[in-house]
């Protein structure tokens, strides 16, 4: 209750303020992520009810990413949130001014946020974050702005991102790239519109700081941490590690997953082109081939739910040159729940909005309950080649199935190098791919090697801070 003149006329200016903002939270279909949203959802509105006795701002849902990418794969419609994007004008039905697109990790402060918009006029065009930027050019950007990748700034997920009503107003046009790589990225890229849209600009209210740290005073928004408690990790025991590699990697990449995390696994297989007993490798009769490895990747989903192999809640598929934490695995897997069909990694999409879909990278690792691979084999889906990509094809298989593909940062497709240094500052990662042009075992040692193994998987240990 506002007992002042000062009070009321910031109360005033909060009713104003809360009608004029859209919360978006980007959740995804799947028990533990749509309960978590529901928690970050009910927070925003107890903080809203508080601050005024009207009702409080919209508040909109997507219970999956899916939708996020795929609104993002043509044009910049909002979907759902913003029916009939083709018609001129566009229509407003929450009269509102901006959207915020909150991920399930962001904690806001309603009060700090609101103070944070309004030094900006919303009837301008407006594309509001915390700025992240490569410092090399990048794979996973296409290797845009080869000469100076620094120049161009994109927005940190984890710390909300806002957009004025007024920048979606704009004429519409189709995203260029097929594939959906990095999605905060090719957002950016899509506003700007080479040189037509703004540029992101920079609110430093907008944090990624844990929550209760004492230097996140000034901040609208910062990161719950530790993550929901989930229980216990996952054993060991219940994952079951299927590594492929073939013949010509034998010398070359396998000692380094020898060196590194194989000793965290409890049931591990090596499957090739060739029997090595040395190693040892198991030939499940597919040959090489130097492109994708759909055959071999089927022919382990096969066997896993075989007789031959012990009996797991959960398999984890990776290539010779993925470096992972298996304990942090174990930590994040302890909030899944492997009776449900979840396929879990690093999502990429392939045409979204255009009849497209969604898939796990095989680099990164990729990892399926039991009751997705027994659903994925009962189906029709199959490999419609032996050298066909084999991340891609499950991707179609299980869009074709109506099942989710579970989206998580912590998985890595490329080298560290490859990702902004303070997007990595503050996430303790599962995983990266790729031996080029670095030292494996440094990399394993520098970002995956845990001193001990109770790290939280959205926290940062202490060795991890350090290096950083």
């Amino acid at each position: 209750m506002c007992v002042s003149v000062s009070d009321l006329f910031l109360c005033c200016l909060c009713v104003a303020d809360l009608r004029e903002i859209v919360f978006v939270i980007q959740s995804q279909s799947n028990s533990f992520h749509m309960s978590w949203a529901e928690r970050q959802r009910a927070d925003l509105l107890q903080q809203t009810q508080s601050l005024t006795q009207v009702p409080p701002a919209p508040l909109k849902e997507t219970h999956t990413a899916n939708v996020l990418l795929s609104f993002w794969g043509t044009t910049i419609d909002f979907l759902s949130i913003f029916p009939n994007p083709n018609s001129n004008p566009k229509p407003n039905p929450y009269n509102s001014s901006w959207l915020v697109f909150l991920e399930e990790e962001t904690n806001v402060k309603v009060t700090k946020l609101l103070q944070a918009l309004r030094k900006f006029d919303r009837r301008k065009e407006w594309f509001l974050g915390k700025p992240l930027h490569d410092e090399e050019s990048t794979i996973i950007h296409h290797y845009a702005f080869a000469e100076n990748p620094s120049i161009f700034k994109y927005p940190d997920f984890s710390a909300a991102w806002a957009l004025s009503i007024p920048l979606l107003d704009r004429s519409d046009d189709p995203l260029k790239s097929d594939f959906t790589i990095d999605l905060k990225h090719e957002v950016a890229l899509y506003i700007w519109e080479n040189g037509h849209g703004p540029r992101l600009t920079a609110v430093p209210e907008l944090c990624t700081e844990p929550e209760h740290s004492p230097t996140a005073q000034h901040c609208a928004t910062t990161l719950r941490r530790p993550a929901p408690l989930c229980g216990e990790p996952v054993k060991k025991e219940d994952i079951f590690v299927a590594v492929k590699t073939c013949k010509k990697f034998h010398s070359e990449r396998v000692p380094v997953v020898k060196k590194t995390w194989e000793r965290e696994a409890s049931l591990l297989e090596y499957y090739s082109d060739h029997t090595d007993p040395s190693i040892p490798t198991i030939d499940l009769g597919v040959p090489n081939t130097e492109r994708g490895h759909c055959g071999k990747t089927f022919a382990i989903l096969e066997r896993y739910i075989s007789d031959a192999v012990p009996k797991t809640s959960w398999l984890l598929v990776v290539d010779d040159d993925t470096l992972i934490s298996l304990p942090r695995l174990q930590m994040l897997l302890s909030c899944y729940n492997p009776s449900e069909p979840v396929c879990l990694g690093e999502r990429y999409g392939y045409g979204l909005g255009q009849g497209g879909y969604s898939y796990i990278t095989g680099g990164g690792g990729m990892v399926f309950s039991r009751a997705a691979v027994v659903r994925l084999l009962a189906s029709d889906c199959k490999c419609y080649r032996d050298d066909a990509p084999d991340d891609m094809v499950l991707g179609m298989c299980l869009n074709a199935l109506g099942l989710p593909v579970t989206h998580s940062s912590l998985f890595h497709q490329a080298r560290p190098e490859d990702y902004s240094r303070d997007f990595l500052a503050h996430q303790v990662p599962i995983s990266f791919h790729k031996h080029w042009n670095i030292d494996p075992v440094a990399v394993f040692n520098r970002w995956l090697k845990d001193e001990s193994v109770s790290t939280s998987p959205h926290g940062l240990n202490k060795s991890t801070k350090e290096e950083l």
